[in-house]
């Protein structure tokens, strides 16, 4: 036997930190709001009854971007509890901005990486849907492996989600769509909303980016899957 210690595994990430400084904005968001929006990640399970002061319906936004969808939603619907993941500190920044504009306290925020916080944080059954809006596709074929819709973490999806909630993915890459569609239809907690093998009509709720109008205009297509957790 080999005297070398094995190395530890190293979990393959869905990101890569390529961030610019901070806006003076951006850090003072940091610095005066995160204490009102912000939460900690932590090693422990967090109660999100705790978290927002008040058991409404939860629901999770995972890599939000620049937040601007999650405020969007939040303001709409202040009956409801939203809870955004992101790793990247610029878009954090600028979703608190967009909080303290907008007056939401429907809305906590965590900066770390979305599958610690989903496999760490989150209790069984908590959130009544799941967000995950135009992940980064990693469209090279030797990049798939950094896919975030992966199935373990849709297992781990399914831990988190009430009986009858909901996972809802939308993305601009047909084959990243094609991938998504076959990852979740393998999965035996979640059931196509839309039917076996199809994409879903872009529901209203789907709040629409500069981005995707963008894409629109040129030509693009998006592609919406919705997934019912079975009960």
């Amino acid at each position: 036997m080999s005297g070398k210690s094995a190395r530890p595994h190293r979990q393959v990430r869905s990101y890569v930190l390529r961030e610019g400084r901070l806006t003076p904005g951006q850090q003072r968001a940091f610095d005066t709001l995160w204490p009102r929006w912000g939460v900690d990640f932590t090693e422990h399970t967090i109660d999100p009854a705790v978290a927002f002061g008040n058991t409404h319906p939860v629901y999770v936004e995972i890599g939000f971007g620049n937040g601007e969808s999650l405020a969007e939603m939040a303001r709409e619907h202040p009956g409801c509890n939203y809870l955004g993941i992101e790793v990247h500190r610029p878009g954090v920044g600028h979703l608190l901005i967009k909080l303290e504009e907008s007056g939401c306290e429907n809305v906590r925020v965590i900066r770390h990486d979305a599958v610690d916080v989903v496999r760490r944080m989150l209790p069984d059954a908590c959130a009544d849907g799941i967000y995950l809006f135009f992940p980064d596709p990693w469209h090279k074929k030797r990049h798939h492996k950094r896919r975030i819709l992966a199935p373990g973490f849709v297992t781990d999806l399914a831990r988190i989600v009430k009986p009858g909630g909901f996972f809802h993915a939308a993305t601009d890459w047909q084959d990243y769509a094609e991938h998504m569609l076959a990852v979740l239809s393998a999965s035996p907690a979640f059931t196509n909303r839309a039917g076996e093998g199809r994409f879903a009509p872009r529901p209203d709720t789907r709040p629409m980016t500069k981005f995707e109008r963008r894409g629109q205009r040129l030509g693009h297509g998006v592609w919406d899957l919705i997934f019912n957790r079975r009960g």
